[in-house]
This record gives structure tokens, sequence and C-alpha cells, in this order.
């Protein structure tokens, strides 16, 4: 189909980039939902999961007691419908998938478990089939409905208005602003190399004009989550009187990375423009727009350009889909996973529409199949690997919580090859203190009471650690390589050691000891409790989630001495009066 009446149009106030930080939500989102636990399909067999594969793990969730311990969703990713639509409609791929979705759905339910499924606000599914929600986002939410979800997974790929994986790179020209070398304002020309001054550290001045007015991406891991992720280009405009008068921007558009087509105006928080301007015949051949009328105040203006349009389009895109779910029934509690690959810096935005955002690519491009359970990583210089992803997730405490939702850093990765015990122990560790949703990537036929995978997947005091009422993200109190704030300073190199602390109900406090290091670490760590202690306790029992050895301590001092490469001591701390 075609995009004409899919073009992002003039997205209504709440949905600004101004109103990011505002609180409110969208669309009837509800609140209050604590990280999810269940299976995914993706990671333990990709695209060639099936209906009795789902089956099977639905039963081994309820003969492992998975179910007791909170683990409650069963999931179907990509790989599930047929390659196109049949008469508009989403439809189960008839050879993996012979019963359909709700007959699936009902044994899922039949078991005391929830439903979940997958697709994509793109116009294709990730593995290429053309089912995405893209304009079908009514149609699609009466199936879903229909079929009994009680889980959705959407994804990011092949999405008309952004730059994202697999998509035109040309579409780069909606999230960017043309490059600008000067403005006239009621007649007066100001340049941008005397006049203008550039917000965050995004855009930047080259030569005679100022390029990369936009977001940053935030697929991979080279940028920080924390701070300004965009930029804008700022002119003080003083004004003798209120009135409105004539801009014009001298430009040149393009269709690349860094250089749009779509400009944003501003004066304050009224905007006047928002729309693309006509091409220009290259990217270095700059001509004056046409006329755009502002309001100016008297005294000083604060005249805003900018493209905020990555981050905008994709929330609304979201809500989209949200928004027909509760149209169609208001009542109906459907966990909604944003599968974005923190391309547009989700943390800002999410929580007006999801429950959990991802906040990379994925943690794992080797996936499994029946009968291969595919690898994982510790370490790896893209997103794929458990310390990739922590490093990232460890510092953004502040974007999630009961009133949000959930900072999202993939699957577990445990029961896959790759990773030894100790480093399945402190992903599991690390997952539960940043409450991370805890989704099962592992093909569960390999699991059994008792053994290795086991004990760490239902380790129920780190479970208890991640489902905490409270519903608080642990903060990063202490790292070896931090310089200046721990809490919010992105630290890619591994040769370290963390210190989380994580506030649970009745006063209770967890603690963990991270070595994320793939070698040995014999120094000794320690926190001063009354740090953390509001209340005044003076005695804590001290509970390790591994020995399950409790102790009193009233020293005010909870120490470790050597830490084992990759290696973690986790606490859970409860005052005793």
């Amino acid at each position: 189909m075609g995009y004409d009446n899919l073009f992002p149009d003039h997205i209504g106030e709440e949905g600004r980039f101004d109103q990011f930080d505002n609180g409110k939500v969208l669309a009837g989102k509800q609140k209050n939902k604590l990280p999810a636990m269940g299976w995914n399909s993706w990671n333990a067999f990709g695209s060639g999961n099936t209906e009795a594969l789902t089956k099977v793990m639905a039963d081994k969730i309820v003969e492992l007691g998975l179910d007791k311990l909170g683990y409650e969703y069963v999931i179907l990713d990509d790989g599930c419908y047929k390659p196109e639509r049949v008469d508009g409609r989403l439809s189960n791929e008839e050879v993996k998938f012979p019963s359909g979705f709700k007959a699936l759905s009902d044994y899922v339910h039949d078991k005391g478990l929830k439903f979940g499924m997958y697709n994509d606000i793109g116009t294709n599914l990730c593995a290429g089939a053309q089912v995405g929600n893209c304009g079908y986002e009514d149609v699609d939410a009466k199936s879903y409905l229909e079929w009994g979800v009680d889980f959705l997974k959407v994804d990011n790929c092949y999405y008309p208005f952004d730059n994202a994986t697999f998509s035109n790179a040309e579409n780069a020209r909606f999230t960017f602003a043309p490059n600008i070398k000067a403005i006239k304002v009621d007649g007066f020309e100001y340049k941008v190399t005397s006049d203008g001054k550039i917000t965050g550290d995004l855009a930047r001045l080259e030569d005679d004009h100022v390029t990369f007015l936009g977001t940053y991406d935030g697929t991979g891991p080279d940028a920080s989550p924390v701070g300004p992720r965009s930029s804008e280009l700022i002119f003080d405009i003083f004004s003798d009187s209120e009135k409105i008068v004539s801009l014009n921007v001298l430009y040149a558009t393009g269709k690349k990375e860094g250089i749009g087509q779509w400009l944003q105006v501003a004066v304050e928080d009224s905007f006047f423009y928002d729309d693309l301007l006509k091409e220009t015949e290259t990217e270095g051949s700059y001509e004056w727009s046409q006329e755009i009328k502002i309001s100016l105040s008297r005294g000083n203006n604060k005249l805003r350009l900018m493209n905020h349009r990555r981050q905008e389009n994709t929330l609304n895109s979201y809500a989209r889909l949200l928004k027909e779910l509760k149209k169609l029934d208001p009542d109906k509690d459907i966990y909604y996973s944003a599968c974005e690959w923190g391309k547009t810096q989700p943390h800002n935005w999410g929580y007006k529409v999801c429950d959990s955002w991802r906040i990379l690519n994925d943690i794992t491009f080797r996936v499994g199949s029946d009968g291969d359970p595919g690898h994982g990583a510790w370490i790896e210089d893209y997103t794929t690997s458990v310390t990739t992803q922590y490093n990232k997730a460890v510092i953004m405490d502040e974007f999630s919580g009961l009133d949000k939702g959930w900072n999202d850093p993939d699957m577990l990765m445990i029961g896959m090859d790759g990773l030894t015990e100790t480093q399945n122990k402190t992903h599991m560790a690390m997952w539960c203190m940043m409450n991370s949703p805890l989704m099962l990537g592992v093909d569960l036929r390999r699991v059994s009471k008792g053994d290795e995978i086991y004990n760490i997947i239902a380790n129920e005091d780190l479970i208890a650690i991640n489902q905490d009422k409270l519903g608080v993200q642990a903060k990063r109190v202490y790292s070896s390589l931090a310089k200046d704030d721990p809490s919010r300073e992105y630290i890619r190199d591994i040769d370290r050691v963390d210190i989380l602390k994580k506030n649970l109900s009745d006063g209770r406090l967890a603690i963990s000891f991270i070595n994320l290091s793939l070698k040995d670490n014999n120094e000794e760590y320690a926190v001063t409790l009354h740090d953390f202690n509001p209340k005044g306790f003076q005695k804590y029992m001290v509970k390790d989630v591994y020995t399950k050895e409790e102790v009193l301590n009233d020293k005010d001092v909870l120490m470790v001495k050597g830490l084992k490469a990759c290696d973690n001591r986790t606490f859970i701390l409860t005052p005793v009066d």
C-alpha cells in the first residue's frame, strides 16, 4: 500500500518533544506494572518457532514450576504470520501454526499462562513479512483482541519515516533539518556563524552552516543515554513590540544522516512551522525558504530551528496501535513492549505509551533453532553482549519506575552457548537489580529442575528483587572507573567493579557487587550503609542470595573481599529495629 495516508501529520501538542517530560500518558496507557516475566521464542528458535514448540514451552514452564515464580507470558516472536496479509488481515503461517492463533492462545491460557505476539510499527517485520502494523492499527487491534493477546512486542524495522535498520537511508530527510546558513526575521538577516547558538552536542557548525540538526541514533552503543540527545539552532531575537513577522531560512536539503528536509520552527514553546521544505537542487545549493509567519513578543524571543521528528513520529506510531486497542476494549490490559532498539531514545518518551522499551539493538544475532541453543557473549564491540546492554541500562534508572515503565536490555541469554555458569548468574543478577523484563530465551527442553540453568532462572531471591512492589531500578553508587558521578557516567571499559544499590519495600535494600572484568579481582570493596538509610536503622539481617546464609550486620559497613572474573555478590538487607 502507499504511504500517503500514513504520512506523519502535525502531531498533537501532547506528542511533541517539548512535552516528553510532562508526566502525561497517551491513549489510555496504564501504569503501575512490574517488569514482565516470561518466555520469548526468538533467542531459542528465531523465525523457526512452531505451534508444537510453543506448546512444549508452555508445558515446560508449568512442569518446572516457573509459573509459580512469576514467569507468565509465552510470546510468539517473528516468523509466525503468513508473508502477506489475507484480505487485509494478519493470518497464521499454516505449516508452522496449523491450528491458528486463537487455538494456541486458548492452549496457553488453559495452562494458567498469558499469550503474547509480535509485530512492527513499520510496513514489514524484521524477517521480511509484509504484515507490519503501519496503516493497519485498527484492523490488527481487532485481531489481537479476538485472539486473546495479553502481551504485544512491537518492533521498529522498515519504519517508513526514519532511517531505521533495513529501511531506505533516504528517509533521513524526515528526521533531520536541512543545513542552514542564515535567517531573515522581519527583513533583518542573522548568520549562523555570528548570531546562532547550538544546543546539545549532535549538531555542529561546518564552515558557514549548521548541520546535523536532529536526534542521535541510539541503536548502537556509541552514545550515552544520559543528557541531551538532540540539538537545536537558537537565535535570540529582540522585538520592540508584540507583532507577527516573516521568517525566511537560507537552507539546503539532503537525504542522508545529518541533513534532511523537515524543519520545525518555534518561538519559545509556540510552533509556527512543522513540515518539509522544498527540495533544493543539491546539498550545496542554498536558497531562501518561503515566508514563514511567526509571532514575536515584546522584548527578547528565543527562535528555535530544529527537527525532533525522529522521536515524535515514532512515539506517534506506537501510540496509534495502543489507541485502537483501547478504543475497542478500554479495560483490556495488554503489556505493551516497544522493541525500538533505543533508536529514538525511547527512555525519553516511552512511558507515555509503553510498559517497557528496548534500549539497544539485539543482545544476540546468533539465535538458536530446534536442536541448536544459539550463542551469547559476555563482551562484544557492538550490542550483542551482556556487558554492552548492561553498561547502558545501569545508568538509566532515572527513566524507569512504576509510574513510567522499564528499560529493556533485551532477553536473557541464560542457557545459550558462549556464557559460563558464573556469567549467567551475573547476567541474571544484573537484570534483576535493574528491574529489566525477565524474558527467557532458552529452549526449556534443555532445563531440568535443580540443574545449573534452572537454579539461576529460578533464584527466588533475585526474582523478588526484580518484582519488588516498590518498583525502583537499582542505582550504581560506585564504579572503580568512574571519574565523577557513577550513577550517570557512561563507562564501556569492562575492566572494573560496580556496586549497585536498589531500594526495596519495607525499608529493605538489595546491594550487588559486580566484577565485569574477565580477570579475577582480589581487592576489598565496601559500602557505608547509613548513606542509604534515611530512617536511621542501625542493624540489618544480610542475606546472600546465592548461599542463602543470613547474618546480623551492626557495623554500618557491608564489605566483600575478592570477586572472581565476571562474578557478583548480591545481598538483601532487612532492617532490624
